[in-house]
């Protein structure tokens, strides 16, 4: 495979490469409206989005609004999410999300970051999901993937999620964020795995630090 200098590595030929190998990358949890997203991007920590998808395909079969969920006991609410892991907590805050939702926005779900990460059990890396994916507005949720990935190809280096986010915002045009974290969580998901990436299968691996230093591998 012939090796490309690290000098002349080039985000927008990651990014193409990427697409061209990921042409149908999107979001993986199945939706019908931003608080369904919300919902099952809180349940989806700790947990495979296919897991997610099966237990959300039934409960929004009843419970797919704020007011419909608040009806369930956390106990109830538990039951039907247990599955997923943590289901105490997702239980928990889901609820408590879902009350203020009701309180302070009509049942609605927010469109900033501000008013987004003051929900219960909504952290930044959800509230990107959820205004990149419900409202179409440009973001980088950075996951286990992304921040791997990132880190690797050299394109977002950083010890945080954070720091991570920062970066991959510098280094992308904003009007490719939003698809740029789905390439990115694809090709984690596919090739550039957390203990085993297939380096030799990589589309991107010429422009790639782990693969052209491996003495720096971590």
């Amino acid at each position: 495979m012939k090796v490309i200098k690290l000098k002349n590595k080039n985000v927008d030929v990651i990014l193409r490469v990427l697409g061209e190998t990921y042409p149908d990358a999107k979001c993986a949890l199945s939706f019908g409206s931003p608080y369904e997203l919300l919902v099952s991007t809180i349940l989806s920590a700790q947990c495979t989005d296919v897991r997610v998808n099966k237990v959300t395909d039934e409960l929004y079969r009843e419970y797919n609004t704020p007011e419909k969920m608040v009806t369930l006991t956390e106990p109830e609410l538990g039951e039907k999410i247990r599955s997923c892991g943590f289901y105490r907590n997702k239980s928990k805050n889901i609820l408590a999300t879902s009350r203020v939702l009701i309180e302070k926005f009509g049942g609605h779900v927010p469109n900033t970051m501000e008013e987004l990460i003051k929900l219960p059990g909504v952290g930044r890396k959800t509230a990107d999901v959820v205004l990149s994916n419900a409202f179409g507005i440009p973001a980088i949720a950075v996951d286990t993937h992304v921040f791997r990935v990132s880190n690797r190809l050299g394109i977002g280096k950083g010890t945080t999620p954070l720091k991570v986010e920062e970066e991959l915002m510098k280094n992308i045009p904003r009007d490719m964020w939003s698809i740029s974290h789905h390439y990115l969580i694809w090709h984690g998901r596919k090739i550039c795995k957390s203990r085993k990436p297939d380096c030799e299968r990589c589309p991107v691996a010429p422009y790639c630090d782990y693969f052209n230093h491996p003495a720096e591998k971590h």
